[in-house]
């Protein structure tokens, strides 16, 4: 039986943080970490955005093994958490105890409810980009399922690299979830004067196989044969483990604001994490890149003994062909929306309230400000949309 100081539960971005948190205040200390991947923590964000405009594979990989002090059990996975023995029991049936434990265990893609996916490509791993691009250096189509956050930009990427893409999801517009109506339907327009052709309102009734193909039927009767079919439906965050030990889970495991879980020295960070957030003034799970790096580094400091709250209010981004956004806060449709254009479609801003409440600020186009858009949400108002046209961006 192999014992800890530190064990951390997940080898993505939030695992490597964590590490680096803990390595700050404690030098010495045991850590282990298992990945449920066969190869180490590495930059997520590159596997739809950069990797695919020419940047280095190399880039990606976080040298977590560098560190010293550090074992990682690649491809393990954990299968039960005994909080009050301090003790966790792999895959294989092996058991490793702890000091301290982080659960930064991720999520899980979300799939079809048509079932018959067989051969889709669940778009969230090193290993589902290393098999769409080698479908893409093979074929010539692909279809696309989904129109968030990941599935705008695998459509994006695959249409840079001259691909001929089919996008279909069921809301009236690309990122219409996220964005007002009248971006949703600019980035449709947009997205087809690229060459992809943008299937709103439908969903999918099945994928089935003709001569080595993939058939995916939709609601309104396409059949559309591709040689890849890739689906960005969101994930669920993976509570089971903190489930069966008792945690609290809603949405995600519940942490404090020192990111500690219900049960002593053990914690939870990353995409998996529910989180208050001062600023906003109610919980949240967020599931960029910024709030993996700054949360998994918080939470291994105070593995440590650090004692810090975590307070951050997290801001992502993303790459739509010419298109770029940053954005922090709660981004809904379905709030009120006060939007600041200089160019429609192509730079401006737009604001997300309640009560008159900036909720959050997405900066289409518009660069260096998400200092600025923290401090205007931590503001109570009341505010107008005149109070907010030309607040942002400040110089």
């Amino acid at each position: 039986m192999a014992h800890y100081d530190y064990l951390v539960i997940g080898g993505g971005m939030t695992a490597d943080a964590a590490v680096r948190g803990i390595r700050q205040l404690d030098e010495g200390g045991t850590i282990g970490i298992f990945c449920g991947e066969d190869v180490p923590p590495y930059d997520r964000p590159p596997l739809s955005k950069g990797l695919w405009q020419g940047d280095p594979v190399d880039g990606i990989w976080r040298d977590t093994q560098d560190i010293g002090g550090v074992e990682l059990h690649l491809g393990v996975r954990a299968r039960a958490l005994d909080l009050q023995g301090r003790r966790v029991t792999d895959e294989r049936g092996q058991e490793h105890t702890f000091g301290k434990l982080l659960l930064a265990t991720g999520g899980t893609p979300r799939r079809l409810p048509s079932g018959g996916d067989e051969g889709v490509i669940y778009f969230r791993t090193f290993a589902d980009y290393e098999r769409l691009r080698d479908l893409a250096e093979r074929g010539e189509r692909f279809v696309v399922i989904g129109g968030g956050f990941i599935g705008s930009e695998i459509a994006a990427a695959l249409a840079m690299n001259d691909r001929r893409v089919t996008m279909v999801f069921p809301e009236d517009g690309i990122g219409a979830r996220t964005f007002p109506s009248e971006l949703s339907g600019f980035l449709n327009d947009y997205y087809r004067e690229k060459g992809v052709e943008v299937l709103a309102g439908q969903t999918v009734e099945g994928i089935g196989d003709r001569g080595g193909r993939k058939v995916v039927r939709t609601s309104e009767g396409r059949e559309i044969e591709a040689d890849g079919v890739v689906a960005g439906l969101g994930i669920r965050p993976e509570t089971s483990l903190a489930e069966a030990a008792g945690l609290e889970v809603d949405d995600g495991i519940i942490v404090d604001e020192h990111l500690l879980t219900g049960a002593p020295d053990v914690y939870a960070a990353g995409d998996v994490a529910r989180f208050y957030n001062p600023a906003l003034g109610s919980r949240l799970r967020v599931e960029h890149e910024d709030n993996a790096n700054t949360m998994g580094q918080q939470a291994g400091r105070n593995m440590a003994g650090a004692g810090e709250p975590y307070h951050h209010l997290p801001f992502f981004y993303s790459d739509l062909f010419e298109l770029g956004y940053e954005a922090v806060g709660e981004l809904d449709s379905t709030l009120e929306t006060v939007s600041d254009w200089k160019e429609p479609g192509r730079e401006g801003v737009v604001y997300y309230l309640r009560d008159g409440r900036v909720r959050g600020v997405l900066l289409w186009n518009v660069w260096d400000q998400v200092e600025n858009a923290r401090a205007l949400i931590a503001e109570k108002g009341p505010f107008s949309a005149d109070d907010l046209r030309g607040r942002l961006p400040e110089g």
